[in-house]
């Protein structure tokens, strides 16, 4: 079957892990908008982290 090969997304990452990433490497996002998927419940701290490459540390 010849079709569109989905590039693989480990058990370990959520499920929208890959578009966020995507997102933000292409310049669509910001680090803010990364920041809010984490809140937003979209990704995980330790995925923020893994995009961004810095800490991520919940606003006051």
């Amino acid at each position: 079957m010849a079709g569109r090969v989905k590039a693989a997304t480990t058990a370990a990452h959520s499920k929208n892990y890959d578009k966020v990433r995507r997102y933000y490497e292409r310049g669509l996002w910001t680090k803010a908008m990364v920041h809010r998927a984490v809140a937003c419940k979209w990704i995980t701290c330790d995925e923020y982290e893994e995009i961004v490459g810095e800490e991520y540390a919940e606003e006051a």
